[in-house]
């Protein structure tokens, strides 16, 4: 007997960075990537009450779920209980709307959204554990996990707490596979350890790996000139046992075609392929950082209440990818829940406690000029 998900086909069609026009979705487009993705053989649609403002499952169930036979394919989205929602029934109601939007009658895979750190409680306190097994018996969902940002020892709990939990959503790529910030390997160890089948989420690391810093891309080239930097990326997530699918963000025709490529007769990495990748992981692992390992020291006695290794963590992805949009995403997600870095009052007392001897009052005052 397989695993749940073993079927499905190993590239799945990530719904959060839809093209747009102006401040809409470009739904000629996104129907021609649907058509593209389906007449290839792919089946995996995901999105989430969040993408692009809802305006992903509105235009999912416009050039999908309008045009398709409902049973040709597999349609996911995600409930962000500590997102907007001021009590246990608006939380609830997003489901509500997410079927309204789409259209689409019910959900193969509903998933918790982004569980870990302070966002977990939310679902606890709204009885949302409860209330999708609830939904999952009336065949409103077929298919309940979660999708999960946080430590592996995070996952282990809540995977402990909840064992009905049918499959989990987590971060991996070779460049995060042994971050001590995102623990790629180490959640997918948990998962395994627990045998809950896995979704891939940000295998090109939102784009970034597409284009990596040039002594990384060099790498990657020698060993075969002809594949993309990206193609690279998604074999080495795909490759992985164990997976319900790996979700590619495409926003554009050019990209659902280099996947589509990429896992035409599908090759997982041979030994020779995983050398190449391990020593692309190596290259960028030595490209210079702030070397932060998230120890937290300095976030106990900060009395900003500075999120000290998550400023770095932007930092250090403008350092290495050159891509200061994505920074500065990164910085805004990473300085959402307390004080910016502009906060600092110079007392010193994270670098009084700091293992690495970061100089991190300098550090801030560098991060303030680039993002804020």
């Amino acid at each position: 007997m397989g695993y749940l998900g073993e079927q499905i086909p190993k590239l799945g069609f990530g719904l959060m960075r839809l093209p747009m026009l102006g401040e809409d979705v470009d739904i000629g487009q996104t129907k021609e990537m649907v058509d593209r993705f389906l007449n290839a053989g792919f089946t995996y649609f995901d999105t989430a009450f969040g993408y692009i403002g809802g305006k992903s499952e509105l235009a999912i169930g416009e050039a999908l779920v309008k045009r398709y036979p409902r049973e040709s394919y597999q349609l996911a989205t995600k409930l962000p209980a500590w997102a907007d929602a001021k009590n246990a029934q608006e939380a609830k109601d997003m489901l509500t709307t997410s079927l309204k939007r789409t259209g689409a009658g019910y959900f193969d895979f509903y998933l918790l959204h982004n569980l870990g750190a302070g966002r977990t409680r939310f679902f606890d306190e709204y009885g949302i554990w409860d209330y999708v097994q609830e939904q999952k018996a009336k065949g409103v969902l077929k298919h309940v996990g979660f999708s999960f940002h946080d430590k592996a020892e995070v996952l282990e709990e809540i995977l402990q707490a909840h064992p009905e939990m049918e499959f989990v959503q987590l971060q991996i790529n070779y460049a995060d596979w042994e971050s001590d910030a995102i623990q790629s390997r180490a959640c997918y160890e948990v998962a395994r350890k627990y045998d809950k089948p896995v979704i891939i989420m940000e295998p090109v690391k939102g784009g970034l790996l597409a284009q990596p810093p040039e002594p990384v891309q060099k790498v990657l080239k020698a060993a075969d000139p002809k594949a993309s930097c990206a193609s690279w990326a998604l074999r080495f997530a795909a490759s992985l046992p164990g997976l319900i699918t790996v979700l590619s963000g495409m926003s554009g025709l050019s990209q659902m075609d280099d996947n589509l490529r990429t896992f035409a007769g599908f090759k997982p990495l041979d030994g020779a392929d995983a050398k190449v990748v391990e020593q692309a992981r190596k290259t960028l692992e030595a490209i210079p950082a702030i070397p932060c390992t998230n120890c937290r020291y300095c976030v106990k006695g900060c009395p900003m209440e500075i999120n000290i290794p998550g400023v770095f963590k932007a930092a250090n992805s403008l350092s290495v990818y050159g891509n200061l949009e994505s920074a500065k995403g990164n910085y805004g997600f990473e300085t959402r829940e307390g004080n910016k870095a502009s906060a600092c009052i110079a007392c010193g007392q994270c670098e009084s406690v700091c293992p690495q001897h970061i100089e991190i009052i300098e550090a801030l005052r560098t991060a303030v000029e680039n993002f804020e």
